[in-house]
């Protein structure tokens, strides 16, 4: 009993202690401006996305509507952690509140959760418009598109509650550094004064299995997709392709991340940081270079709303 009430009173840590990317001033100015450009271009990439998906009528098909949330997730998922890493990296103390380390992982694995769910949901999609293309629009209607998308921002918000709900109830009573540039879940559970053995276990069952069994769901998708076309024309077949390529990009860059930080126990390694920064800050940038440099509807979809804003302006 008064070891419970020890532990009690030991285990108000209110702040933690990032540790960041480097300790070098000169890296730290850097990687300042890097971040900054990346934020930046990521911010208007995706949104200039959602504007052109809104603004053209010829984009409202189910593609486009999930390519405009898959966008808005990605604002989302570079916001929580990159502004925080930018005032960090000007910063001698690099720390965090504890409420505030809590609700950046509540984001983070909502808008990371989400969003693979999202790209399975692509995928799917894709499988239909390439290989029954004839039942496209009565298999994937708006009616259908709205449930999925209920779906899996439901289906992120119970996933995160859940991860967040195992990590705050733990004792944290000494240490206080974590061996990062945000507050991840895996980093702050080796913080905690209690055995989380079971809480690791959990973590790797619960995030680590949606990411692995996600990616093999994918993985053959793409790849029935790809038998199919070889009864296609050539010209449709190199579309398809390209489609299919920048989708198994994305998928590879941002599920590759999820499968080597959750599902391994939670130990440090020197990949970390590389493999978070990819997470974070590359492709959510990625995103809107992959999906738009290469497709024709989205180019002239933007062309004519540059075009239109051009002529408003000479009015």
């Amino acid at each position: 009993m008064e070891e419970a009430v020890l532990l009690n009173q030991t285990s108000l840590v209110t702040y933690f202690r990032l540790r960041g990317l480097s300790v070098n001033q000169k890296a730290q100015i850097a990687m300042f401006s890097m971040f900054l450009i990346f934020y930046v271009l990521t911010l208007i990439g995706n949104i200039l996305i959602i504007i052109t998906i809104i603004y053209d009528h010829r984009l409202h098909i189910p593609m486009y509507f999930f390519l405009s949330n898959l966008s808005f997730i990605d604002v989302c998922h570079s916001t929580v952690t990159i502004p925080k890493m930018l005032r960090d990296t000007l910063s001698k103390e690099k720390l965090i509140s504890f409420d505030a380390c809590v609700t950046q992982m509540f984001f983070l694995h909502l808008s990371a959760c989400t969003e693979i769910f999202l790209l399975t949901v692509m995928a799917y999609d894709r499988y239909v418009a390439i290989c029954k293309p004839l039942q496209y629009m009565i298999v994937m209607n708006w009616k259908v598109c709205m449930l999925l998308a209920v779906a899996l921002w439901t289906g992120g918000t119970i996933h995160s509650i859940a991860l967040t709900s195992l990590t705050i109830k733990l004792p944290y009573c000494g240490p206080d550094e974590i061996d990062n540039f945000f507050c991840d879940v895996p980093q702050v559970i080796k913080l905690a004064c209690s055995d989380t053995h079971v809480i690791e276990i959990l973590i790797v069952s619960n995030s680590g299995l949606i990411s692995v069994v996600c990616f093999v769901v994918l993985v053959v998708s793409y790849a029935v997709i790809l038998v199919s076309l070889r009864q296609q024309i050539s010209k449709g077949r190199r579309k398809a392709l390209s489609t299919c390529a920048a989708h198994l990009a994305v998928v590879t860059l941002f599920l590759g991340h999820c499968i080597f930080i959750y599902s391994r126990p939670s130990t440090s390694l020197p990949e970390d940081k590389v493999v978070s920064v990819f997470f974070t800050a590359v492709t959510p940038l990625l995103n809107p270079i992959i999906y738009t440099l290469r497709n024709e509807e989205m180019k002239s979809a933007f062309n004519k709303l540059v075009g239109r804003k051009e002529r408003k302006e000479e009015k």
